[in-house]
Formats: C-alpha cells, sequence, structure tokens
C-alpha cells in the first residue's frame, strides 16, 4: 500500500530471492538434523540396550530387589549419561522389580546444621543417585543421613519404617530388611568399599569406632510437617572402612564379579552376605576397618 509499480516489483522479487534462500537452507540442514537426531537415539538405544544384557549377563533378577551404588565415569561415555544407567537398572528389573539407591547426606546434614528436608536435600554420592533422586514417581525414605530412594513394587514397604530407627542402619532400615525381600547389592564401577550395608551388620555387633554421642536433628516429612528425633550418628573419624573384605568369606554364587558397559561390577546376595559377614564381625569387630594414617 502507498508503493508505487516499480517499488511493489522490487518487492516481490526480493520475497522470492528470500522464500528460495529460506527453502534452500532448509533443504540442506533439515535432513541433517534429522539425521543427528535419529543416530542420537539409537546410541542411546544401544548402550541401553548392553547396559540391561550386561546387568542380567551379572545376575541381576527380573522382578527382584536390587539396592544399586554406583559411578558413572566408571562406565565409560554414557550417552545421557545418569538417566541411561537409571533406565536400564530400571529396563534389567522389568515392572515387576524395585530399585533402591541410596540417598546418603552426611555432608549437608552436620552436626552444626541437623536439618533435613526429605523432600529437597540432596544426596551426596554420586550423580546417579542424585538423578534418580529427582525423578517423577521416585519416593524417598526418612533419615537425616541414611535416607535411600527407591521406585517399584515393594518401594513403599522397603522405605516407610525407616522413620522407626534411631541409628542409620538399624533394624527397620532399607539395608537391614534387604535380606528379607531376597535382595541383590549391586557395586557399579565403585568397588566393594562403599557397601552401606556393612553398616547394618556393624550395628548388631556394635564396634567400639561406630557411634557418635547422640545428636537431635529436624525432620520435615514429605507432606511439610515438621518434627525433632534424637539419633546415633555413625562415626568413623580415624578408620579406613575395608569393605573389600568381603571377598575373603564370600564366593560365587553369593559374590559374582563382571563388567557393565566399562566398569567392574560385583553382584552380591544380601542374605549370604550377612550370613556370612556376622560371624567374622562377632570373632573380630575390627576386621572390616583399618586405623588411618
Amino acid at each position: 500500500h502507498g508503493l508505487s509499480c516499480h517499488d511493489r516489483s522490487a518487492w516481490r522479487a526480493n520475497q522470492r530471492r528470500c522464500s528460495l534462500i529460506r527453502g534452500v537452507l532448509e533443504l540442506a540442514f533439515f535432513p541433517i538434523g534429522v539425521s543427528l537426531c535419529y543416530n542420537d537415539k539409537m546410541m542411546n538405544t544401544n548402550f541401553l540396550h548392553q547396559l540391561t544384557t550386561d546387568l542380567l549377563a551379572l545376575g541381576v533378577r527380573p522382578g527382584g530387589v536390587l539396592l544399586a551404588h554406583s559411578s558413572l565415569r566408571s562406565l565409560g561415555h554414557v550417552p545421557g549419561g545418569a538417566e541411561t544407567v537409571i533406565q536400564g537398572l530400571l529396563a534389567a528389573l522389568g515392572d515387576e522389580g524395585t530399585l533402591l539407591l541410596p540417598a546418603l547426606s552426611y555432608e549437608h546434614v552436620l552436626p552444626e546444621k541437623p536439618i533435613f528436608d526429605v523432600r529437597v536435600t540432596p544426596s551426596n554420592v554420586g550423580i546417579i543417585p542424585e538423578t534418580f533422586r529427582l525423578r517423577l514417581g521416585v519416593r524417598r525414605s526418612v533419615h537425616p543421613t541414611h535416607s535411600v530412594c527407591a521406585v517399584g513394587r515393594l518401594a513403599e514397604a522397603l522405605l516407610t519404617p525407616h522413620l522407626l530407627d534411631t541409628t542409620p542402619c538399624g533394624s527397620h532400615s532399607p539395608f537391614h530388611v534387604l535380606p528379607n525381600y531376597g535382595g541383590q547389592i549391586l557395586m557399579l564401577g565403585c568397588g566393594l568399599e562403599p557397601n552401606t550395608s556393612m553398616h547394618a551388620i556393624e550395628e548388631l555387633v556394635v564396634p567400639p569406632y561406630l557411634y557418635d554421642p547422640p545428636l537431635e536433628y529436624q525432620l520435615t516429612l514429605a507432606d511439610g510437617t515438621t518434627i525433632r528425633k534424637t539419633y546415633l550418628p555413625h562415626n568413623f573419624r580415624g578408620w579406613i572402612q575395608r569393605y573389600d573384605r568381603v571377598e575373603h568369606f564370600l564366593t560365587a554364587p553369593a559374590l559374582r564379579q563382571g563388567r557393565v558397559l566399562a566398569a567392574e561390577a560385583f553382584l552380591i546376595e544380601a542374605s549370604a552376605l550377612w550370613e556370612a559377614a556376622l560371624p567374622v564381625l562377632r570373632q573380630n569387630p575390627l576386621y572390616l576397618i583399618d586405623r588411618s594414617a
């Protein structure tokens, strides 16, 4: 409107050039974008399939209860990162299985700040557990320093009673009751040392290094309710945990070793671990620790 015939002709010519350039760019780049997205999806699918296959070959039971300790870095490059690993664990367990990951928070809930909120307090044991904690549908047990996250058929039964305990791994904790559910413990690329279930066995023996004096904590529950509760926290100052020594008294099939992607992995039958480790600790309460330098 208001343009001369010459100006309107020039404007239409310019629009045609712009349309042509836009078409060329779409033809040049859109198929590449589609191909890249397709290749990324295929790569994720291949890694997920390999991860699931490796877990099943190691002995993870479909439909079972699995407590997984993990190191993402040890697995090598994993497209999709921690989420891909979680999907692989869930795929190996299937729809009837239950997956648990520790959500320990002892680096955030300190004696000088004994405040825990089950909804928002982060975990401090790696990117895989923290990604799992933030996932939709994942539940978390209530404990200021040794909570556990879970999803699956038995999640509520394993997690809810933890609030009743007054120690980190007491008789109601998932670490303690895991053998009752035929559970397995997966050490995925992190060696045998960070096996929190060993604390539950130690709590039955109560070696001299185990506890600090009682401490009162403020706990915020899932519904926003705040309570105060006194716990006996663990104390390993001056000691090095040597839970790798379970290799001295556990053999296959109670303890299996294999590869999952690029990582060395161990799979432990929880009931067999308790049956073997408890007599050893009762005979020598210091068997699974060394003095630190």
